[in-house]
């Protein structure tokens, strides 16, 4: 609970002008460490998405984003809910599975046009759930309508709605009302981002599109904290071009826009390079650790130093550096 106060304080202070140093921020918002991945590391990370992806004939170059989407055929927005909806329905046995989700739970899905940076959100209270499509960035395929389907529905949607249950059912240490500059974000976020691969271990489109993501995120991450520590603008652009050749220079603003000037989304988007990372890491461990950190994670909002008491012998989130 303390945490949670912290994490608070520490956001109310940031919308009312204090700038802590971001080492600072982070630990008291998300719980963990700006440690960073070694250069090397992400080299490596790169290194796998490259196999992964020349696995379903798809180069490394400036078209390889545009290249990956042409393997799976596009949705129209309007269209998306619906098939969200019945990929979720299709693998909602499988994930209640893995991760023993036993309530239930209902989804609004609304398709809005917002100036943002996300192209969907989930939100919602108790075992009511509600997704917004962003149409101004939302640009569907089927690879993406099972993998937000995943994460989001079956994601966030079931596990809020669980945690709902045990609130309701038993005492908690835990506020009820959460939070995305809360502590508990490496959990929800990095979850969510290998549930969809979780599930279809075996399918080559979502294993390749799970190691991008990884890749891509290491590299925000470095983005993150070069921007913090002065790097100019052009030689994050630079950074950033070197590491992902299809990206664009509005990619890179927009990256560096995010995590220097909005006081949520400078604490909460370390939640993402935290998060995958080190659940990817579970997951290609094997054995039954991932089952035991996905059972455990649907029961209590867990934050980052919990996670690591799972797998002591695991690497440390929030970089290796």
């Amino acid at each position: 609970m303390s945490s949670v106060l912290d994490a608070h304080l520490a956001y109310l202070r940031a919308l009312l002008g204090e700038r802590l140093d971001l080492a600072e921020y982070i630990e008291l918002t998300q719980g963990a460490p700006t440690t960073g991945w070694a250069p090397a590391y992400v080299a490596e990370v790169g290194e796998q998405a490259r196999r992964a992806l020349a696995d379903v004939d798809v180069a490394w170059d400036d078209q390889t984003r545009t290249a990956f989407d042409a393997l799976s055929p596009n949705l129209p927005a309007e269209d998306a809910g619906d098939v969200i909806r019945d990929y979720a329905r299709e693998y909602e046995a499988q994930v209640r599975s893995l991760t023993g989700a036993e309530t239930t739970f209902e989804l609004d899905v609304e398709t809005v046009e917002v100036d943002a940076y996300w192209s969907y959100w989930l939100d919602g209270e108790g075992r009511r759930a509600r997704l917004r499509i962003n149409r101004r960035n939302a640009s569907f395929t089927q690879v993406d309508a099972y993998r937000f389907a995943l994460h989001e529905v079956l994601g966030h949607a079931l596990q809020y709605a669980n945690l709902t249950d045990v609130s309701e059912h038993a005492e908690t240490p835990w506020p009820r009302q959460l939070a995305i500059h809360c502590p508990h974000q490496v959990l929800f976020e990095g979850l969510a981002q290998v549930l969809p691969l979780a599930a279809s271990p075996d399918d080559p489109l979502v294993r390749a599109r799970t190691r991008l993501d990884h890749y891509v995120q290491l590299v925000n991450a470095e983005l993150h904290l070069m921007v913090h520590a002065g790097a100019s603008a052009s030689a994050c652009r630079d950074h950033a071009l070197s590491r992902l050749p299809f990206w664009r220079p509005a990619d890179v603003a927009s990256a560096l826009r995010d995590r220097s000037l909005d006081p949520q989304l400078r604490s909460y988007l370390w939640a993402y390079p935290a998060g995958i990372d080190w659940f990817l890491n579970v997951h290609d461990h094997g054995g039954s650790l991932l089952a035991e950190v996905l059972h455990a994670g649907y029961q209590r909002p867990l934050v980052p130093r919990d996670l690591e008491q799972l797998w002591p012998a695991g690497p440390r989130i929030g970089g290796n550096a």
